[in-house]
C-alpha cells in the first residue's frame, strides 16, 4: 500500500510540475508575443513611413492627418510625453506623503482603528473602477476648478488630483505591508535604548522599510502613468505643451484612446499611435526593472 501511495504521489507531482511549466511557458510566450506585436506596429512609423525618432520624441506639432500638399503629417509627441510625466509625478508628490503617513498611522499608532476602518476603506478605494473616478472628477472637480481658479476646469490640475486619489490606496497598501513585515524586535531594541515612539518611527522603522516603500511609490507611479480613462475625462485632451496647471492638455494614454478608433490601419496616424503605445510599454518595462532593482537591493542589505 505504501508503494502505491508513493507512485500516486509521484504521478501527481509530475502532473503538477508539467502544468506549472506549461503555464509559465504560455505566460512567457504571451508576453513576448504582445511585445513583438506592439514593437512591429510601433516601429512602422520609422521603418515604413520614414519618420525620424527625433521628430517623434521632440517635436511639438501633432497633425497626423494633415494632407501632403500642406506639408504632410506631423507626429511630434513631446507634449504627450511631458503631459504624462507632469501629471504622474505631481500626483506621486502629493499622494506619497499622505500614503506613508496613513501606513504609519495604521501600523504604528492606531492599530485597531486602522485594521477595522482605514484598511477596509483603502480596499474599497482599490476596487472602484476608473470610470467612476473620472465621472466624479468631471461632475465635481472640473466645475469646482472652473469656478474658483478660472479657466474651463479641464486641466492638468484636474488630472493630477484625480490620479492622486487613484494611486493613494496602492501606495498605502504596499507601504503598510512593508512596515508590517518588519520584526517587532527592532522597535523593542529602539525603545530599550530610550528612543520615543516618533524617534523609533523616523530613525528605525522608516529606514528599515525604505525598500518596500520605494517599491510602493514606483508601483503608484506606474499606475498613474498608465491610467487612461479617468485622466481623459478631466484633462481636456488638447495636444499642446503644458505651461500651466489650469491649461488643458493630453497624455500618452489619453491621445491613444481618443484617436485610435478614428484612424485607418497602416496610415501614418495609426502608426504614430502605435509608436506611442510602444513608448508606453517600454516605460512600463522600465518601472518593472526599477522595482526589481529595489527589491534586489533590499535582499542584499
Amino acid at each position: 500500500m505504501s508503494e502505491n501511495y508513493d507512485k500516486r504521489r509521484k504521478v501527481f507531482d509530475m502532473i503538477g510540475r508539467t502544468y506549472a511549466f506549461i503555464c509559465a511557458f504560455l505566460l512567457i510566450v504571451i508576453t513576448v508575443s504582445i511585445f513583438y506585436f506592439v514593437a512591429t506596429k510601433g516601429l512602422s512609423t520609422f521603418i515604413i513611413d520614414k519618420r525620424s525618432i527625433k521628430e517623434f520624441l521632440f517635436g511639438t506639432l501633432w497633425k497626423p492627418d494633415r494632407p501632403n500638399d500642406q506639408g504632410g503629417p506631423a507626429i511630434g509627441s513631446l507634449q504627450f510625453i511631458l503631459g504624462s510625466v507632469f501629471v504622474s509625478v505631481f500626483a506621486i508628490l502629493i499622494s506619497t506623503p499622505l500614503s506613508i503617513s496613513a501606513a504609519i498611522f495604521m501600523v504604528e499608532i492606531a492599530k485597531k482603528f486602522g485594521r477595522n476602518l482605514l484598511q477596509p476603506a483603502m480596499e474599497i478605494f482599490v476596487g472602484i473602477p476608473s470610470v467612476v473616478y473620472g465621472w466624479i472628477g468631471l461632475t465635481v472637480l472640473v466645475p469646482f476648478i472652473s469656478k474658483y481658479f478660472g479657466g474651463l476646469g479641464f486641466s492638468m490640475l484636474a488630472g493630477i488630483l484625480v490620479l492622486t486619489i487613484m494611486v493613494l490606496p496602492t501606495i498605502t497598501s504596499v507601504s503598510t505591508d512593508a512596515i508590517k513585515s518588519l520584526p517587532w524586535e527592532i522597535r523593542e531594541a529602539s525603545y530599550a535604548l530610550g528612543a520615543t515612539r516618533w524617534q523609533t518611527i523616523r530613525k528605525v522603522v522608516l529606514p528599515a522599510a525604505k525598500p518596500g516603500i520605494l517599491t510602493a511609490v514606483v508601483l503608484g507611479l506606474a499606475r498613474a502613468f498608465g491610467e487612461a480613462l479617468a485622466v481623459q475625462m478631466v484633462i481636456g485632451n488638447s495636444p499642446s505643451l503644458p505651461f500651466s496647471f489650469l491649461q488643458p492638455m493630453s497624455t500618452i494614454t489619453s491621445i491613444i484612446t481618443m484617436d485610435m478608433a478614428n484612424t485607418v490601419t497602416g496610415s501614418t496616424w495609426n502608426n504614430a499611435l502605435w509608436s506611442l503605445a510602444l513608448l508606453l510599454l517600454l516605460i512600463s518595462f522600465g518601472f518593472i526593472l526599477i522595482i526589481r532593482l529595489v527589491g534586489r537591493r533590499s535582499m542584499y542589505k
